[in-house]
């Protein structure tokens, strides 16, 4: 069986695993890293919203093989210590989290709206497609626009 080396959460690791095993499953099957939810595995959802390089990407759907050499960064690695994100802290100030399910990925893709753009539109905002059951979209915006002045 083939093995991929990458970075995930700032730590080095090797995984052996088939070329097309969701990068999802190599993270919590394999790493142990449970951060990025199962929703759909087929990119709708998006409950398992990581980081890829710096940019939002959806591990239910890419291969481990292409994330070989490259860095991964979940909602484990988003915090510096004990001092959370902004984007953490503006969560938790507005109160977004119902059954929590979601927050991972809706985290994970804010940060990386407010890495494309320091003061994004309710539009922008909007483009967000990371499915809360729960609908608390209205404060996952106001808690987006917390982040943004903080940041």
């Amino acid at each position: 069986m083939p093995s991929y080396s990458f970075t995930v959460n700032g730590r080095k690791v090797t995984v052996d695993a088939p070329a097309d095993l969701p990068t999802l499953w190599a993270l919590r099957d394999k790493l142990g890293v449970t951060g990025p939810k199962y929703g759909c595995g087929i990119d709708v959802c998006k409950a398992c919203t990581s980081h890829l390089d710096g940019e939002a990407f959806n591990p239910c759907v890419t291969p481990v093989s292409e994330v070989e050499g490259r860095e991964v960064t979940t909602i484990e690695g988003l915090a510096d210590g004990d001092a959370l994100h902004p984007v953490q802290e503006a969560w938790l100030e507005q109160d977004v989290a119902q059954c929590g399910y979601c927050q991972p990925g809706q985290i994970m893709a804010a940060v990386a709206l407010l890495n494309r753009t320091s003061n994004p539109t309710d539009d922008e905002i909007d483009e967000i497609e990371n499915v809360c059951r729960c609908g608390t979209y209205f404060r996952i915006r106001e808690a987006i626009k917390s982040a943004a002045k903080r940041m």
